[in-house]
């Protein structure tokens, strides 16, 4: 199935980081720890309609890898895959050539 969000809404899939490493070997699962804030955009709609009847365009586009608060949007579930549907107002900015999650890789302390 195929979620195609409407105005200014976007669909995107968060990144999982992985696992992190502390002083003494402990890796901290991902279930003791929050929610990723990153990730990849998966739909757009077609942009934001302003009050004089206009459309405003969109300024991320699918496969962009994006930052975002970290209570935006709403959780929804498709054929068994989560993702977040939100505003393109809650994204905080666009990554540029991130090449992994912000926060993997962490360093052993």
């Amino acid at each position: 199935m195929k979620v195609t969000p409407l105005h200014d809404r976007v669909v995107v899939r968060r990144l999982e980081e992985k696992g992190e490493v502390v002083r003494g070997g402990i890796v901290i699962p991902d279930t003791a720890k929050e929610k990723p804030q990153e990730g990849e955009v998966i739909a757009v709609g077609n942009g934001k309609i302003l009050d004089n009847g206009t459309r405003v365009a969109m300024d991320v586009k699918a496969g962009d890898r994006v930052l975002f608060g970290k209570y935006s949007g709403s959780e929804i579930k498709v054929d068994g895959e989560e993702y977040l549907i939100m505003r393109e107002d809650d994204i905080l900015g666009i990554l540029a050539g991130a090449a992994e999650p912000v926060g993997a890789g962490a360093k052993k302390k």
